[in-house]
C-alpha cells in the first residue's frame, strides 16, 4: 500500500489544493488525484530523510516565538517603510557562524529567516558551517547574531540534535 501510496496527507493535501485552485467536478477531482499520485510518486523517489523531533515542547515554544517575531518584523518594516527617507535605514550582509547542522533543522531556519519580513536567507555553506543573509535594517550586527544563534539556532537544536 505505502508503495502505491508512499505520502497519503500530501496526496489528499494537494488534491484539495487543485480543487481549491479549480471549479469541483468529477474530471477536475480525477486529474487532481492523479497528479497528486505522480508527485507523491515522485517525492519517494527523493526519499527525503524523516526528522525525529526530540523535543516537543520547545516546537511550541518556538513557533509562538517566530509568529510574535514575524508581527512585530511586519510593523518594524512597515514604520521603515512609511517613514520613507526621514529615518536614514542600513541594509547589509551578515555572514552567521552555526552549529546546527541537522537538514530539517537549517530548513526551519531558512525558513523562519526568509518569512521574516526585513531579513533573507542567502546562503549556508556546509563546508564551514556559515549562514550568509540579508537585513533590511542592520543597526546592530551583534544583536542580530544573538538573535539567530541564542533565539532559533539554540531551540532547533533542542529540537533535532
Amino acid at each position: 500500500m505505502s508503495a502505491v501510496f508512499p505520502y497519503p496527507l500530501l496526496i489528499v493535501a494537494l488534491t484539495v489544493m487543485w480543487l481549491m485552485l479549480t471549479s469541483f467536478s468529477l474530471g477536475q477531482l480525477v486529474l487532481g488525484a492523479v497528479i497528486a499520485l505522480i508527485a507523491a510518486q515522485g517525492m519517494a523517489m527523493l526519499r527525503p530523510a524523516k526528522p525525529y523531533i526530540k523535543r516537543w515542547d520547545v516546537v511550541v515554544r518556538l513557533t509562538a516565538i517566530v509568529f510574535y517575531d514575524v508581527v512585530r518584523s511586519n510593523i518594524a518594516v512597515a514604520r521603515i517603510i512609511l517613514q520613507g527617507k526621514r529615518r536614514e535605514r542600513k541594509s547589509g550582509f551578515l555572514t552567521i557562524p552555526l552549529e546546527l547542522r541537522d537538514h530539517t533543522g537549517l530548513a526551519i531556519l531558512a525558513i523562519i529567516m526568509t518569512s521574516t519580513p526585513g531579513t533573507a536567507w542567502l546562503d549556508y555553506n556546509s563546508a564551514r558551517g556559515t549562514l550568509l543573509i540579508h537585513v533590511f535594517d542592520l543597526v546592530d550586527e551583534q544583536e542580530w547574531l544573538d538573535l539567530v544563534r541564542n533565539r532559533y539556532e539554540r531551540m532547533l537544536r533542542e529540537i533535532f540534535e
